[in-house]
Protein backbone atom coordinates (compact mmCIF):
# COMPACT_ATOMS: atom_id res chain seq x y z
CA UNK A 1 0.00 0.00 0.00
CA UNK A 2 1.42 3.18 -1.11
CA UNK A 3 1.57 6.00 1.37
CA UNK A 4 -1.04 8.57 1.39
CA UNK A 5 0.29 11.42 2.89
CA UNK A 6 2.75 13.47 1.75
CA UNK A 7 4.73 17.02 3.34
CA UNK A 8 6.00 19.73 0.91
CA UNK A 9 9.67 19.50 1.67
CA UNK A 10 11.18 22.19 -1.28
CA UNK A 11 10.32 24.56 -3.65
CA UNK A 12 11.88 25.86 -6.85
CA UNK A 13 10.28 28.62 -9.25
CA UNK A 14 11.25 29.88 -12.48
CA UNK A 15 9.97 32.25 -15.09
CA UNK A 16 9.80 31.86 -18.67
CA UNK A 17 8.77 34.25 -21.31
CA UNK A 18 6.83 34.07 -24.31
CA UNK A 19 5.93 36.15 -27.51
CA UNK A 20 2.73 35.24 -29.44
CA UNK A 21 2.85 35.31 -33.30
CA UNK A 22 -0.22 37.02 -33.18
CA UNK A 23 -1.95 39.50 -30.42
CA UNK A 24 -4.93 37.57 -28.90
CA UNK A 25 -7.83 40.44 -27.52
CA UNK A 26 -9.41 40.13 -23.71
CA UNK A 27 -11.70 43.05 -22.83
CA UNK A 28 -10.21 46.27 -23.76
CA UNK A 29 -6.66 45.08 -24.23
CA UNK A 30 -4.45 42.82 -25.93
CA UNK A 31 -1.92 40.41 -25.33
CA UNK A 32 1.40 39.85 -27.18
CA UNK A 33 3.64 38.14 -24.70
CA UNK A 34 3.17 36.25 -21.46
CA UNK A 35 5.25 35.12 -18.77
CA UNK A 36 5.15 31.40 -17.55
CA UNK A 37 5.51 30.43 -13.83
CA UNK A 38 7.17 27.11 -13.73
CA UNK A 39 7.23 25.63 -10.42
CA UNK A 40 9.17 22.45 -9.13
CA UNK A 41 8.18 20.97 -5.58
CA UNK A 42 9.65 18.25 -3.38
CA UNK A 43 7.41 16.03 -1.54
CA UNK A 44 8.30 13.47 1.45
CA UNK A 45 6.07 10.97 2.31
CA UNK A 46 5.56 8.89 5.47
CA UNK A 47 7.98 6.33 4.74
CA UNK A 48 10.66 9.06 4.31
CA UNK A 49 11.05 8.62 0.23
CA UNK A 50 10.97 11.92 -1.33
CA UNK A 51 9.93 12.41 -4.79
CA UNK A 52 9.47 16.15 -7.15
CA UNK A 53 6.60 17.51 -9.36
CA UNK A 54 6.22 20.05 -11.96
CA UNK A 55 3.49 22.39 -12.79
CA UNK A 56 3.59 25.98 -15.45
CA UNK A 57 0.57 28.53 -15.94
CA UNK A 58 0.72 31.63 -17.44
CA UNK A 59 0.55 34.27 -15.60
CA UNK A 60 -2.03 35.74 -18.39
CA UNK A 61 -2.02 39.72 -16.92
CA UNK A 62 -4.99 41.11 -18.78
CA UNK A 63 -7.01 38.14 -18.39
CA UNK A 64 -6.55 37.92 -14.34
CA UNK A 65 -6.43 41.52 -13.62
CA UNK A 66 -8.41 43.63 -15.91
CA UNK A 67 -7.62 47.31 -14.98
CA UNK A 68 -6.20 50.67 -16.35
CA UNK A 69 -2.97 49.74 -13.98
CA UNK A 70 -0.54 49.85 -16.69
CA UNK A 71 0.71 46.14 -17.70
CA UNK A 72 4.15 46.07 -16.12
CA UNK A 73 3.49 46.74 -12.82
CA UNK A 74 0.31 44.06 -12.98
CA UNK A 75 2.84 42.20 -14.29
CA UNK A 76 5.57 42.63 -11.49
CA UNK A 77 2.49 42.24 -8.89
CA UNK A 78 2.19 38.63 -10.56
CA UNK A 79 5.55 37.82 -10.19
CA UNK A 80 6.36 39.09 -7.02
CA UNK A 81 3.01 37.39 -5.10
CA UNK A 82 4.54 34.28 -6.83
CA UNK A 83 7.31 34.53 -5.09
CA UNK A 84 5.71 35.30 -1.94
CA UNK A 85 4.02 31.94 -2.65
CA UNK A 86 7.26 30.07 -3.37
CA UNK A 87 8.27 30.91 0.32
CA UNK A 88 4.63 30.26 1.91
CA UNK A 89 4.31 26.76 0.25
CA UNK A 90 7.68 25.18 2.05
CA UNK A 91 6.53 26.86 5.00
CA UNK A 92 3.70 25.34 5.08
CA UNK A 93 4.10 22.58 7.25
CA UNK A 94 0.08 20.42 6.87
CA UNK A 95 1.07 16.64 6.15
CA UNK A 96 -1.54 14.74 3.84
CA UNK A 97 -3.62 14.05 0.68
CA UNK A 98 -2.77 16.41 -1.97
CA UNK A 99 -6.61 17.60 -2.34
CA UNK A 100 -6.35 18.01 1.09
CA UNK A 101 -2.94 20.18 1.11
CA UNK A 102 -4.62 22.20 -1.45
CA UNK A 103 -8.21 23.01 -0.19
CA UNK A 104 -6.12 23.80 2.88
CA UNK A 105 -3.80 26.35 0.98
CA UNK A 106 -6.74 27.64 -0.86
CA UNK A 107 -8.91 27.73 1.72
CA UNK A 108 -6.71 29.46 4.03
CA UNK A 109 -3.47 30.45 3.31
CA UNK A 110 -4.09 31.83 -0.01
CA UNK A 111 -6.28 34.26 1.18
CA UNK A 112 -3.74 35.03 4.14
CA UNK A 113 -1.24 35.84 1.53
CA UNK A 114 -2.91 37.77 -0.68
CA UNK A 115 -4.48 39.95 2.61
CA UNK A 116 -1.20 40.48 3.61
CA UNK A 117 0.43 40.94 0.01
CA UNK A 118 -2.40 43.64 -0.33
CA UNK A 119 -2.29 45.67 2.14
CA UNK A 120 1.90 46.49 1.49
CA UNK A 121 0.56 47.28 -1.57
CA UNK A 122 -2.22 49.77 -0.04
CA UNK A 123 0.52 51.32 1.98
CA UNK A 124 2.41 52.13 -1.70
CA UNK A 125 -1.37 53.36 -2.52
CA UNK A 126 -1.22 50.50 -5.55
CA UNK A 127 -4.14 48.71 -6.45
CA UNK A 128 -5.17 44.88 -4.95
CA UNK A 129 -3.96 41.97 -6.66
CA UNK A 130 -7.57 40.23 -7.76
CA UNK A 131 -8.34 36.85 -6.27
CA UNK A 132 -8.69 35.44 -9.57
CA UNK A 133 -5.03 36.48 -10.26
CA UNK A 134 -3.58 34.88 -6.63
CA UNK A 135 -5.34 31.78 -7.52
CA UNK A 136 -3.58 31.59 -11.64
CA UNK A 137 -0.27 32.32 -9.14
CA UNK A 138 -0.70 29.16 -6.84
CA UNK A 139 -1.99 27.06 -9.97
CA UNK A 140 1.79 26.01 -11.01
CA UNK A 141 2.16 25.49 -7.45
CA UNK A 142 -0.92 23.63 -6.86
CA UNK A 143 0.10 21.21 -9.98
CA UNK A 144 3.33 20.67 -8.89
CA UNK A 145 2.48 18.95 -5.60
CA UNK A 146 -0.33 16.73 -7.51
CA UNK A 147 2.56 15.50 -9.70
CA UNK A 148 4.88 14.99 -7.51
CA UNK A 149 2.82 12.93 -4.90
CA UNK A 150 1.68 11.00 -8.05
CA UNK A 151 5.35 10.10 -8.58
CA UNK A 152 5.82 9.79 -5.30
CA UNK A 153 2.93 6.74 -5.17
CA UNK A 154 3.88 5.69 -8.90
CA UNK A 155 0.63 6.65 -9.64
CA UNK A 156 -0.97 8.95 -12.05
CA UNK A 157 -2.29 12.75 -11.19
CA UNK A 158 -5.94 11.30 -11.19
CA UNK A 159 -5.16 7.78 -10.00
CA UNK A 160 -4.55 9.42 -6.90
CA UNK A 161 -8.01 10.34 -6.20
CA UNK A 162 -9.38 6.56 -5.80
CA UNK A 163 -10.15 5.44 -2.28
CA UNK A 164 -7.11 4.06 -0.64
CA UNK A 165 -4.75 6.88 -1.74
CA UNK A 166 -7.48 9.77 -0.93
CA UNK A 167 -10.06 8.14 1.84
CA UNK A 168 -11.78 11.47 2.16
CA UNK A 169 -15.17 11.53 0.84
CA UNK A 170 -16.42 14.94 -0.96
CA UNK A 171 -18.41 15.97 2.28
CA UNK A 172 -15.12 16.45 4.05
CA UNK A 173 -14.80 19.36 0.80
CA UNK A 174 -18.00 20.43 -0.61
CA UNK A 175 -21.82 21.41 0.69
CA UNK A 176 -24.52 20.34 -0.93
CA UNK A 177 -27.06 22.92 -2.51
CA UNK A 178 -29.63 23.75 -0.12
CA UNK A 179 -33.53 22.22 -1.29
CA UNK A 180 -31.64 19.35 -3.16
CA UNK A 181 -30.82 15.70 -2.17
CA UNK A 182 -27.60 15.59 -2.99
CA UNK A 183 -25.34 13.96 -0.17
CA UNK A 184 -21.52 13.73 -0.47
CA UNK A 185 -21.39 11.10 2.20
CA UNK A 186 -19.58 8.65 1.55
CA UNK A 187 -18.78 9.59 -1.96
CA UNK A 188 -15.36 9.28 -3.27
CA UNK A 189 -13.70 12.69 -5.40
CA UNK A 190 -12.77 9.57 -8.04
CA UNK A 191 -16.62 9.10 -8.95
CA UNK A 192 -17.06 12.59 -10.78
CA UNK A 193 -14.27 10.85 -13.50
CA UNK A 194 -14.50 8.93 -16.51
CA UNK A 195 -14.09 5.03 -15.94
CA UNK A 196 -11.64 5.73 -18.45
CA UNK A 197 -9.44 8.91 -19.39
CA UNK A 198 -9.87 9.24 -22.91
CA UNK A 199 -6.87 9.30 -25.65
CA UNK A 200 -8.09 12.13 -28.20
CA UNK A 201 -10.35 15.16 -27.78
CA UNK A 202 -11.58 17.27 -29.91
CA UNK A 203 -10.03 20.24 -29.77
CA UNK A 204 -12.36 23.92 -29.80
CA UNK A 205 -10.05 26.68 -31.80
CA UNK A 206 -10.24 30.38 -30.50
CA UNK A 207 -11.40 33.02 -33.43
CA UNK A 208 -10.27 35.91 -31.49
CA UNK A 209 -11.55 39.42 -31.41
CA UNK A 210 -8.12 40.72 -33.04
CA UNK A 211 -7.91 37.53 -36.11
CA UNK A 212 -8.74 38.45 -39.13
CA UNK A 213 -11.18 35.54 -40.65
CA UNK A 214 -11.27 36.26 -44.47
CA UNK A 215 -8.60 38.32 -46.87
CA UNK A 216 -10.21 41.63 -46.27
CA UNK A 217 -9.21 41.65 -42.91
CA UNK A 218 -5.66 41.26 -43.63
CA UNK A 219 -3.17 44.35 -43.32
CA UNK A 220 0.21 42.68 -44.59
CA UNK A 221 1.66 42.43 -41.55
CA UNK A 222 0.61 38.85 -40.84
CA UNK A 223 3.49 36.32 -39.45
CA UNK A 224 4.73 34.30 -42.66
CA UNK A 225 6.00 31.47 -40.36
CA UNK A 226 4.05 28.63 -42.26
CA UNK A 227 1.19 28.23 -39.65
CA UNK A 228 -2.20 29.23 -41.12
CA UNK A 229 -3.36 32.83 -40.41
CA UNK A 230 -6.90 33.19 -42.17
CA UNK A 231 -9.87 31.13 -40.30
CA UNK A 232 -10.66 29.13 -43.22
CA UNK A 233 -7.30 27.92 -43.31
CA UNK A 234 -6.81 26.94 -39.89
CA UNK A 235 -10.23 24.85 -40.67
CA UNK A 236 -8.83 23.16 -43.77
CA UNK A 237 -5.13 22.41 -41.97
CA UNK A 238 -6.60 20.77 -38.63
CA UNK A 239 -9.91 19.49 -39.72
CA UNK A 240 -11.24 21.68 -37.21
CA UNK A 241 -14.89 21.33 -36.24
CA UNK A 242 -15.07 23.58 -32.93
CA UNK A 243 -14.42 26.98 -32.80
CA UNK A 244 -15.21 29.12 -29.79
CA UNK A 245 -15.83 33.41 -30.80
CA UNK A 246 -14.68 35.87 -29.01
CA UNK A 247 -16.82 39.02 -29.08
CA UNK A 248 -17.00 42.15 -27.44
CA UNK A 249 -20.49 42.01 -25.17
CA UNK A 250 -20.85 46.41 -26.12
CA UNK A 251 -21.59 46.28 -29.21
CA UNK A 252 -24.70 44.27 -30.14
CA UNK A 253 -24.22 44.60 -34.13
CA UNK A 254 -20.79 43.87 -34.22
CA UNK A 255 -21.38 41.11 -31.97
CA UNK A 256 -24.29 39.66 -34.10
CA UNK A 257 -21.96 40.14 -37.49
CA UNK A 258 -19.31 38.23 -36.20
CA UNK A 259 -20.95 35.31 -35.28
CA UNK A 260 -22.75 34.86 -38.44
CA UNK A 261 -19.54 35.70 -40.62
CA UNK A 262 -17.60 33.29 -38.87
CA UNK A 263 -20.54 30.26 -38.92
CA UNK A 264 -21.03 31.27 -42.67
CA UNK A 265 -17.27 30.41 -43.08
CA UNK A 266 -16.94 27.24 -40.97
CA UNK A 267 -20.06 25.95 -41.49
CA UNK A 268 -19.81 24.92 -45.49
CA UNK A 269 -16.21 23.42 -44.32
CA UNK A 270 -16.84 21.13 -41.71
CA UNK A 271 -17.78 23.15 -38.19
CA UNK A 272 -20.33 21.59 -36.56
CA UNK A 273 -20.08 23.20 -33.33
CA UNK A 274 -19.61 26.89 -32.10
CA UNK A 275 -19.78 28.95 -28.87
CA UNK A 276 -20.28 32.07 -27.92
CA UNK A 277 -17.70 34.26 -25.27
CA UNK A 278 -19.07 37.63 -24.70
CA UNK A 279 -15.71 38.57 -22.49
CA UNK A 280 -17.34 39.12 -19.50
CA UNK A 281 -18.35 42.92 -20.33
CA UNK A 282 -22.45 42.49 -20.50
CA UNK A 283 -24.65 43.98 -17.77
CA UNK A 284 -28.09 43.13 -19.16
CA UNK A 285 -29.34 39.60 -19.94
CA UNK A 286 -31.15 41.19 -22.90
CA UNK A 287 -28.45 42.04 -24.53
CA UNK A 288 -27.47 38.09 -25.10
CA UNK A 289 -31.06 37.29 -25.85
CA UNK A 290 -31.58 40.00 -28.55
CA UNK A 291 -28.56 38.57 -30.41
CA UNK A 292 -29.86 34.65 -29.81
CA UNK A 293 -33.37 35.94 -31.11
CA UNK A 294 -32.32 37.15 -34.04
CA UNK A 295 -29.82 34.34 -34.54
CA UNK A 296 -32.42 31.90 -34.09
CA UNK A 297 -35.10 33.99 -36.02
CA UNK A 298 -32.41 34.78 -39.29
CA UNK A 299 -29.88 32.32 -39.05
CA UNK A 300 -31.31 29.05 -37.93
CA UNK A 301 -28.66 26.79 -38.65
CA UNK A 302 -26.34 28.66 -36.97
CA UNK A 303 -28.28 29.02 -33.43
CA UNK A 304 -28.61 25.20 -34.11
CA UNK A 305 -24.94 25.12 -34.16
CA UNK A 306 -24.39 27.33 -30.92
CA UNK A 307 -23.59 24.65 -28.16
CA UNK A 308 -23.17 26.90 -25.39
CA UNK A 309 -22.61 30.50 -24.24
CA UNK A 310 -19.71 31.55 -22.01
CA UNK A 311 -19.63 34.13 -19.27
CA UNK A 312 -21.06 37.18 -20.54
CA UNK A 313 -21.41 39.20 -17.47
CA UNK A 314 -19.02 40.57 -15.13
CA UNK A 315 -16.01 38.22 -13.68
CA UNK A 316 -17.06 39.01 -9.98
CA UNK A 317 -20.64 37.04 -9.49
CA UNK A 318 -20.92 38.12 -6.28
CA UNK A 319 -20.66 41.83 -6.58
CA UNK A 320 -23.13 41.61 -9.73
CA UNK A 321 -25.64 38.38 -8.64
CA UNK A 322 -27.29 38.96 -11.90
CA UNK A 323 -30.41 35.99 -12.55
CA UNK A 324 -29.40 34.64 -15.95
CA UNK A 325 -32.99 32.73 -16.37
CA UNK A 326 -33.23 34.09 -19.82
CA UNK A 327 -30.12 33.27 -21.41
CA UNK A 328 -29.65 29.76 -20.01
CA UNK A 329 -33.47 28.79 -21.34
CA UNK A 330 -31.93 29.62 -24.91
CA UNK A 331 -28.52 28.23 -24.78
CA UNK A 332 -26.65 26.54 -22.24
CA UNK A 333 -24.91 29.00 -20.14
CA UNK A 334 -20.67 28.54 -18.76
CA UNK A 335 -19.61 30.24 -16.04
CA UNK A 336 -15.60 30.74 -16.69
CA UNK A 337 -13.97 33.60 -14.99
CA UNK A 338 -16.48 33.63 -12.02
CA UNK A 339 -15.88 30.05 -11.04
CA UNK A 340 -13.11 30.78 -8.66
CA UNK A 341 -14.52 27.53 -6.51
CA UNK A 342 -17.54 25.20 -6.20
CA UNK A 343 -18.64 27.92 -3.47
CA UNK A 344 -19.40 30.74 -6.43
CA UNK A 345 -20.45 27.67 -8.91
CA UNK A 346 -22.78 27.07 -6.30
CA UNK A 347 -24.23 30.46 -6.20
CA UNK A 348 -24.19 30.71 -9.88
CA UNK A 349 -26.38 28.13 -9.85
CA UNK A 350 -28.99 29.62 -8.14
CA UNK A 351 -28.91 32.47 -10.52
CA UNK A 352 -29.24 29.93 -13.12
CA UNK A 353 -26.22 29.10 -14.74
CA UNK A 354 -26.18 25.82 -16.27
CA UNK A 355 -22.74 25.08 -16.63
CA UNK A 356 -19.11 25.53 -15.89
CA UNK A 357 -15.86 26.31 -17.95
CA UNK A 358 -13.20 24.31 -15.45
CA UNK A 359 -9.74 25.74 -16.17
CA UNK A 360 -6.41 24.59 -14.19
CA UNK A 361 -4.99 27.94 -13.86
CA UNK A 362 -7.08 27.85 -11.01
CA UNK A 363 -5.09 24.87 -9.25
CA UNK A 364 -6.26 21.20 -9.92
CA UNK A 365 -7.21 21.18 -6.60
CA UNK A 366 -10.36 23.45 -7.11
CA UNK A 367 -10.84 22.53 -10.78
CA UNK A 368 -11.74 18.64 -9.15
CA UNK A 369 -13.46 20.05 -6.68
CA UNK A 370 -15.82 22.31 -9.00
CA UNK A 371 -16.01 19.48 -11.40
CA UNK A 372 -17.64 16.91 -8.41
CA UNK A 373 -20.25 19.91 -7.49
CA UNK A 374 -21.20 20.70 -10.59
CA UNK A 375 -21.74 17.02 -11.27
CA UNK A 376 -23.62 15.86 -8.27
CA UNK A 377 -26.16 19.37 -9.16
CA UNK A 378 -26.28 18.38 -13.25
CA UNK A 379 -24.33 20.80 -14.75
CA UNK A 380 -22.10 20.93 -17.69
CA UNK A 381 -18.85 20.64 -17.68
CA UNK A 382 -16.19 22.12 -19.82
CA UNK A 383 -12.81 22.71 -19.72
CA UNK A 384 -11.44 25.78 -21.01
CA UNK A 385 -7.93 26.86 -22.22
CA UNK A 386 -5.46 30.24 -20.83
CA UNK A 387 -3.40 29.31 -24.05
CA UNK A 388 -1.56 26.86 -22.06
CA UNK A 389 2.07 26.37 -23.64
CA UNK A 390 4.69 23.93 -22.57
CA UNK A 391 4.17 21.83 -19.70
CA UNK A 392 0.78 23.93 -18.58
CA UNK A 393 -0.97 21.76 -22.06
CA UNK A 394 -0.59 18.52 -19.96
CA UNK A 395 -2.54 18.91 -17.10
CA UNK A 396 -5.15 20.95 -18.83
CA UNK A 397 -5.80 18.28 -21.55
CA UNK A 398 -5.66 15.78 -19.03
CA UNK A 399 -8.22 17.13 -16.85
CA UNK A 400 -10.70 17.32 -20.02
CA UNK A 401 -10.00 13.61 -20.28
CA UNK A 402 -10.93 12.34 -17.56
CA UNK A 403 -14.10 14.24 -17.49
CA UNK A 404 -17.11 14.33 -19.18
CA UNK A 405 -17.32 17.52 -20.85
CA UNK A 406 -19.42 18.72 -23.32
CA UNK A 407 -17.84 18.48 -26.13
CA UNK A 408 -14.08 17.64 -26.20
CA UNK A 409 -11.32 20.67 -24.87
CA UNK A 410 -10.32 24.19 -26.18
CA UNK A 411 -6.82 24.09 -26.41
CA UNK A 412 -5.66 27.51 -28.46
CA UNK A 413 -1.83 27.84 -27.93
CA UNK A 414 -0.67 26.34 -31.04
CA UNK A 415 -2.56 29.51 -32.86
CA UNK A 416 -0.67 32.17 -30.63
CA UNK A 417 2.58 30.42 -30.05
CA UNK A 418 3.57 27.55 -31.69
CA UNK A 419 7.29 27.47 -31.03
CA UNK A 420 6.84 27.83 -27.93
CA UNK A 421 6.08 24.28 -27.11
CA UNK A 422 8.36 22.87 -30.12
CA UNK A 423 10.61 20.67 -27.77
CA UNK A 424 7.92 19.32 -25.79
CA UNK A 425 6.49 18.37 -28.74
CA UNK A 426 9.49 16.29 -29.95
CA UNK A 427 7.59 14.17 -26.40
CA UNK A 428 4.08 14.57 -27.24
CA UNK A 429 3.68 15.57 -30.62
CA UNK A 430 0.37 14.82 -30.27
CA UNK A 431 -0.25 17.30 -27.61
CA UNK A 432 1.27 20.46 -29.52
CA UNK A 433 -0.62 20.04 -33.04
CA UNK A 434 -4.27 19.50 -33.79
CA UNK A 435 -4.96 16.34 -36.37
CA UNK A 436 -8.25 15.52 -37.45
CA UNK A 437 -10.03 18.16 -36.02
CA UNK A 438 -8.62 16.54 -32.11
CA UNK A 439 -5.50 16.46 -29.69
CA UNK A 440 -3.43 12.99 -29.02
CA UNK A 441 -2.67 12.38 -25.31
CA UNK A 442 -2.00 8.88 -26.00
CA UNK A 443 2.33 9.76 -25.27
CA UNK A 444 1.51 10.42 -21.60
CA UNK A 445 2.25 8.02 -19.80
CA UNK A 446 3.69 7.09 -16.04
CA UNK A 447 3.14 8.68 -12.94
CA UNK A 448 1.44 12.37 -11.78
CA UNK A 449 0.88 13.81 -15.02
CA UNK A 450 3.06 11.65 -17.14
CA UNK A 451 5.00 14.37 -18.54
CA UNK A 452 8.01 11.38 -19.45
CA UNK A 453 10.40 13.81 -19.91
CA UNK A 454 9.11 16.98 -21.16
CA UNK A 455 9.77 18.71 -17.77
CA UNK A 456 13.27 18.24 -18.67
CA UNK A 457 13.52 19.04 -22.38
CA UNK A 458 14.09 22.93 -21.72
CA UNK A 459 17.51 24.09 -20.09
CA UNK A 460 16.54 26.10 -17.23
CA UNK A 461 17.92 29.50 -16.37
CA UNK A 462 18.72 30.33 -12.86
CA UNK A 463 15.66 29.98 -10.58
CA UNK A 464 13.79 33.15 -9.55
CA UNK A 465 13.02 31.61 -5.91
CA UNK A 466 14.53 28.30 -4.16
CA UNK A 467 13.19 27.41 -1.00
CA UNK A 468 13.62 24.10 1.22
CA UNK A 469 15.85 21.23 -0.28
CA UNK A 470 17.13 20.21 -3.43
CA UNK A 471 14.97 18.30 -5.83
CA UNK A 472 14.89 15.08 -6.47
CA UNK A 473 14.73 14.34 -9.93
Amino acid sequence: MPTSTCQVTGVALWFLPVTTRVPLKFGTEALTSVTCARVRITVRGSDGRSASGWGETPLSVQWVWPSSLPYTHRHQALQDFCRTLATAWNSFAETGHPMRLGDAFNGSELPRLQAAFNAERSVEGLEPLPHLAALVCNSAFDLALHDAFGRLVERTAFEILQPGILDESLDRFLTPAPGTDVSFEGRPLAECLLPQRRERLEAWHLVGGLDPIDRGELTGSEPDDGHPVLLADWIARDSLRCLKIKLRGNDADWDYQRLVRVGRIGLPLGVTDLTADFNCTVRDPAYVCGILDQLQRDHPDLFAALTYVEQPFPYDLEAHPIPVHEVSRRKPLFLDESAHDWRLVRLGRELGWTGVALKTCKTQTGALLSAAWARAHGLQLMVQDLTNPRLAQIPHCLLAAHLPTLRGVETNAMQFYPAASDLEATVHPGLYRRRDGCVDLSTLTGPGFGYAGAETVRELPAPSAVSGEVSID
